[in-house]
C-alpha cells in the first residue's frame, strides 16, 4: 500500500492507523471537484485531487513517513522525499493545452503558489521511474465564462483553483488525523432556513420601536432594501447617513438577493475589529452561534519554520464554510492575493455569494485599482454579488483622475442604488450641526479643558498616542473609557458596551470617551457631544454619526479640532484626506451627496497612484504571473504586525494557553485566544521580547503572561511593569 497519512493512537505509539494515498486523493477529488462547481469547473477540481499527491508514490517519500512519524524510526531515507511537484509534471503532460491553471496549484499545495520564474525550474524536473503515470480519461473544458475572461482574471483563477485544492486536501487530512475537529464541522443552516429568524427579529423590532420620524425613515430604508433585492448578480450601493438602520437593511437586501439568485453565504467586511465584534454579537443573537463565523487576527502558520507545527496550525485555519461570515476588509483583500494556502483555502468560499463592504470608504486609495479589479473579477467569474454600505460613499464608477495625466482609477460600471435620489436622507435625518475649530491648534489640555466643560462627551483621535495622553489628563469625576488598538477584542467589546450601559443609566452623570477611530464606524452608540480631530470629510461624518444618533435633541453639535504642530497629523494618507477636505472651502452642505462626491474627487486628484504596489505588473501577463512576490507586496497595513496573547484580569487566558502549549492549536482554541490578542509592530514585538515581557509558547503565537503588562483602562503596556513595581517594592 501506499501511504499518504499515518496515524499513532495509544499513549504507547505502538498502535497505527494508515491511509492509502489511493483513499487520500480520491477523497481530496470528491471536495475539490465539489468545490470547483461552483464556478463551472468541477473536473478540473477532480484532476487537481486526483493528482496532487502522486508525488508519494516515491520510494524516499515512504521511507520519509514511515520514518518521521515514528512507525519505523530506524528506515533510512534514500534520497530526495519532496512530492508536489510530481503531479504537475503529470498535469502538465495529460493536458498541455490546460496546464497553466493546474501545475501552479499542485505544485505548490504545500510550500504555496509560485512565481513563473521559480515554476518554470520546477517543471525542468522529470517524474521518478516508480510513480505510475496513468492516464485520467478526464476531458477538460473551458467553462462557460471563459468568454469574458480577461488579463486581470487569470490570477484569480489560479488562486481559486488552489483554494479549492488545498482547502479539499486540509479537510480530508483532518478528517483522518484529527477527526474529533473534523465533527466540529458540521453540516450549517442554509440561508433559507435562516432567513425566517431575520424575519422575526425585524418584526419584533418594529413592534417595540416607537412611531418616531428616525423609526419611519428606517422602515423606508428596509422596504427600498426589500424592492431592490430582486436584482441580478451584481454591483449594489446602500448610501445611508449614520443612524439609519444600515446594518440591519443592509442584511436584509443580502437575504433576500441570496435567497433569490440562489447564493450560498454572505459575508460582510469591516474595516476595524471592534465593529466585528459588534456585528458578530448581533448576528449570533438572531441567527446562532454555530451560523456565524468571526474571523480577524490569527497566527500565520506559513511563517512557521517547524513543519508539525505549521501542519497543526494549518488544519486549524479558517475555511469560511460558516453561511454568515464577519470579517476584516485586511483579511478579504490580502486574501484574494495570498499566494499560501493558509490564507487562500477559504477563497473557493467566498464564490456564489454575497458580499458586503461595510464602510467601503475606509479602502485605501493607494489599493483601490487592484480592489476595485479583483471584484470585478469575483463578479463575472464567480457569481459574487457586491453590495457597498456607508453613510459617505466613495466614487468607485467610472474613470477618475490622479494627481497627474498618468494616474487614473478605472472605476466599476452599473453600481445600482438602493435608496432613490429623492428621499433626501441627509436632509431627514440630520440631526447634528458641524463647528470647525481646527485652524485654532490646541495643546492637549486645551482639549481636556474644553471636553471637560460637558458631562457626556465623545473625543475621536487619530493615534494610539494622543488617546492615552487626553485619556490620562482626564479628571476622575465620573466614567472616563478608552478605546485603542492596544485592546484586545474582547476588552473593547466590554468598554462598549458599560459605554451603552452608562448612557442609558440616569444617576451616571459623567460619561467621557476617549478613542480612536475604531470606535466612529458602526459603533451603535448616542452623545449629545462629539470632538473629532481633523481629518478627511468622511471620518468627520462618521464620528458626527455618533452625536445625538437617535435624535433626542434638537440638534446635536460635533466639533472638529487640530491639535498643536508638536502633535500635529501622522504623514500620509490621514493628513492627505484633511487636505481634500480643506481644499473644499467651507461653503457645503456637508451632510450632502454632492460634499460626499466632491470630497473624493478631490481625494483622487492627490492620489500618485491607485496601484501602489504594481499589482497589474506582477498579475496581468498571463505568461509570467508573479503570485508569490505580489502577495508579499500585497499589504493593505504598510507595517506588518504580528497578534500577541494578553493575559487580561478575570479571564481565563493562562488556561487557554497552556492548553496551546500541552496540545498544540486547534481551529477551536485558536478563535478563542483570538479574542486575547492585540496586534503590534514586529519592532514592538521584538522590543518587547528584549525586556522579557513577551514569551513564544508556540512558534509563531505570543503571550503576555505577567497581567500587570495589562490594564484594564488603556490594554497593552508596552513599559516592563514588572520592572516598576520591583523598584516600588
Amino acid at each position: 500500500m501506499i501511504i499518504s497519512h499515518i496515524l499513532s493512537i495509544g499513549d504507547d505509539r505502538k498502535d497505527w492507523l494508515l491511509q492509502s494515498n489511493d483513499d487520500h486523493s480520491a477523497g481530496v477529488a470528491e471536495l475539490s471537484s465539489k468545490f470547483a462547481s461552483e464556478f463551472g469547473m468541477s473536473e478540473w477540481g477532480n484532476v487537481l485531487g486526483l493528482l496532487h499527491d502522486k508525488g508519494k508514490e516515491k520510494v524516499a517519500f515512504q521511507q520519509h513517513i514511515m520514518k518521521t512519524s515514528g512507525y519505523n524510526p530506524d528506515i533510512k531515507v534514500v534520497g530526495d522525499s519532496s512530492h508536489a511537484y510530481v503531479g504537475g509534471l503529470i498535469a502538465r503532460d495529460l493536458y498541455p493545452n490546460f496546464h497553466p491553471l493546474l501545475v501552479n496549484p499542485i505544485m505548490g499545495h504545500h510550500r504555496g503558489l509560485y512565481d513563473y520564474t521559480d515554476l518554470i525550474e520546477e517543471l525542468n524536473k522529470t517524474i521518478p521511474a516508480e510513480v505510475k503515470v496513468n492516464s485520467l480519461n478526464i476531458k477538460l473544458a473551458l467553462p462557460e465564462h471563459v468568454k469574458t475572461w480577461q488579463p486581470k482574471d487569470f490570477h484569480h483563477l489560479t488562486r481559486m483553483l488552489y483554494s479549492c485544492l488545498v482547502d479539499a486536501d486540509y479537510l480530508d487530512t483532518e478528517s483522518f488525523m484529527m477527526y474529533e475537529q473534523s465533527c466540529l464541522r458540521k453540516s450549517k443552516s442554509s440561508l433559507d432556513e435562516l432567513y425566517p429568524l431575520l424575519h422575526d427579529y425585524l418584526d419584533n423590532l418594529k413592534k417595540k420601536a416607537k412611531a418616531t420620524a428616525v423609526n419611519t425613515i428606517r422602515q423606508e430604508i428596509q422596504n427600498a432594501c426589500i424592492k431592490e433585492s430582486e436584482g441580478e448578480t451584481g454591483f449594489y450601493s446602500l448610501t445611508v447617513p449614520t443612524g439609519g438602520g444600515k446594518t440591519l437593511s443592509s442584511l436584509l437586501w443580502a437575504f433576500k438577493h441570496a435567497i433569490k439568485n440562489g447564493k450560498k453565504r454572505i459575508i460582510i467586511a469591516i474595516p476595524y475589529t471592534s465593529i466585528i465584534v459588534q456585528t458578530a454579537s448581533i448576528l449570533r443573537n438572531i441567527f446562532g452561534e454555530e451560523n456565524v463565523l468571526e474571523h480577524h487576527s490569527s497566527v500565520d502558520p506559513d511563517k512557521l519554520k517547524d513543519g508539525d507545527n505549521k501542519d497543526k496550525l494549518k488544519l486549524a485555519t479558517e475555511n469560511w464554510d460558516a453561511p454568515i461570515i464577519v470579517t476584516t476588509n485586511v483579511q478579504l483583500f490580502e486574501s484574494m492575493f495570498a499566494s499560501h494556502s493558509s490564507k487562500c483555502r477559504k477563497l473557493h468560499n467566498i464564490c456564489n455569494s454575497v458580499l458586503i463592504l461595510d464602510e467601503v470608504q475606509t479602502i485605501p486609495t493607494d489599493f483601490l485599482q487592484p480592489i476595485v479589479d479583483s471584484l470585478d473579477t469575483y463578479k463575472r467569474l464567480f457569481n459574487v454579488s457586491v453590495l457597498f454600505t456607508t453613510a459617505s460613499q466613495p466614487v468607485l464608477e467610472g474613470t477618475h483622475k490622479g494627481s497627474n495625466p498618468m494616474v487614473k482609477l478605472e472605476g466599476l460600471e452599473n453600481i445600482k442604488e438602493i435608496i432613490p435620489p429623492n428621499a433626501n436622507l441627509h436632509e431627514r435625518l440630520r440631526r447634528v450641526k458641524l463647528v470647525f475649530k481646527d485652524e485654532y491648534p490646541s495643546t492637549y489640555d486645551d482639549i481636556v479643558d474644553e471636553i471637560t466643560q460637558y458631562d457626556r462627551v465623545l473625543c475621536v483621535v487619530n493615534t494610539r498616542r494622543d488617546a492615552k495622553e487626553i485619556f490620562e489628563r482626564l479628571p476622575d469625576d465620573g466614567i472616563n473609557i478608552h478605546l485603542s488598538r492596544m485592546m484586545c477584542p474582547a476588552h473593547i467589546s466590554k468598554e462598549i458596551e458599560r459605554i451603552r450601559t452608562s448612557l442609558k443609566c440616569s444617576t451616571k452623570k459623567v460619561v467621557r470617551v476617549i478613542s480612536t477611530q475604531l470606535i466612529e464606524a458602526g459603533v451603535d452608540i448616542d452623545f449629545p457631544i462629539v470632538f473629532r480631530q481633523e481629518a478627511g470629510l468622511d471620518s468627520i461624518l462618521q464620528a458626527a454619526g455618533r452625536c445625538n444618533r437617535e435624535g433626542k435633541q434638537q440638534m446635536g453639535t460635533t466639533y472638529v479640532f487640530s491639535l498643536s504642530k508638536e502633535h500635529r497629523l501622522p504623514k500620509g494618507f490621514i493628513t492627505q484626506t484633511n487636505n481634500a477636505r480643506k481644499n473644499m472651502g467651507k461653503d457645503y452642505d456637508w451632510f450632502s451627496p454632492k460634499a460626499m462626491n466632491d470630497y473624493f474627487l478631490q481625494l483622487y486628484s492627490r492620489v500618485n497612484s491607485f496601484d501602489k504596489q504594481d499589482m497589474k505588473y506582477y498579475l496581468n501577463n498571463i505568461n509570467q504571473l508573479l503570485m508569490e512576490t505580489a502577495a508579499e507586496k500585497f499589504k493593505l497595513i504598510d507595517e506588518s504586525t504580528v497578534p500577541v496573547i494578553v493575559n487580561k484580569k478575570d479571564e481565563d487566558v493562562c488556561d487557554l494557553v497552556q492548553h496551546l502549549v500541552k496540545f498544540g492549536p486547534s481551529y477551536s482554541l485558536m478563535k478563542k485566544l483570538s479574542a486575547f490578542s492585540v496586534n503590534i509592530s514586529r519592532r514592538l514585538l521584538d522590543d518587547l521580547k528584549k525586556d522579557g515581557i513577551v514569551d513564544e509558547v508556540f512558534e509563531g503565537v505570543y503571550f503576555v503572561p505577567n497581567s500587570s503588562q495589562y490594564s484594564d483602562s488603556i490594554g497593552l503596556l508596552t513599559e516592563n511593569q514588572w520592572l516598576e513595581e520591583t523598584f516600588v517594592v
